[in-house]
């Protein structure tokens, strides 16, 4: 007789179309994010996975509240940009996808002055990319939170390799898996697209590591 599973908890309003799934391992429900997406969640037994490439992503909760979510976003490159086009697709992308992050949160009840952050990613997987979008999506979100003053509790990020996040708002854990060998280009391709989808879009407007 199969045992059943815990009840899935309700979605906060907006994030009911995220994918979510029953992990045996960990023994929670796992709300998985893909490039440009975020969730938020207010329950104990929630986790947000996402596996990250050049992308960065930020871990943001309220430590009081245990209200917190994660972002899954990347700058977009242009080969030999002047320092202000990057300065200006650094607002339009990065300060919208943190924004939109603390916002959500606050939303769901959370409290700007007890957010606390640790954020991963920012590989150089992408060969051929001379400015190095990894390093520049790294600068970008280590720049932003000094800026605003939230603080940043720990961080994982640069290198050459993909990585598997795993993060409880609830308790504010971070489990990190570095992928030394990919079977296909799955998280190459994924960035690519999303990477594409951003040249098309209008132009205005503590660590610890896991075993499997």
């Amino acid at each position: 007789m199969m045992a059943l599973l815990p009840v899935l908890p309700d979605a906060i309003k907006g994030f009911e179309d995220v994918n979510r799934y029953w992990d045996s391992y960990a023994q929670a429900w796992v709300a998985k994010i893909l490039p440009g997406q975020l969730y938020v969640s207010c329950s104990d037994d929630e986790v947000i996975s996402t596996t990250l490439g050049s992308c960065v992503a930020a871990c943001i909760r309220d430590r009081i509240k245990g209200i917190g979510g994660v972002n899954h976003f990347m700058l977009p490159w242009t080969e030999n940009a002047p320092s202000e086009t990057w300065k200006g697709m650094a607002t339009r992308y990065g300060s919208f996808a943190m924004e939109s992050l603390i916002n959500e949160i606050l939303k769901a009840g959370g409290e700007r002055c007890n957010l606390e952050m640790k954020v991963c990613g920012g590989a150089r997987i992408i060969n051929g990319i001379s400015n190095d979008i990894g390093r520049k999506n790294s600068d970008f979100i280590l720049s932003f939170a000094q800026t605003e003053g939230i603080p940043l509790i720990a961080y994982d990020l640069g290198d050459i390799h993909p990585r598997k996040l795993m993060y409880y708002p609830s308790t504010g854990q971070m489990y990190v898996k570095r992928i030394q060998q990919l079977h296909n280009d799955t998280v190459y391709q994924r960035e690519s697209q999303y990477h594409e989808q951003l040249k098309a879009a209008p132009q205005s407007g503590g660590v610890e590591l896991f075993d499997r």
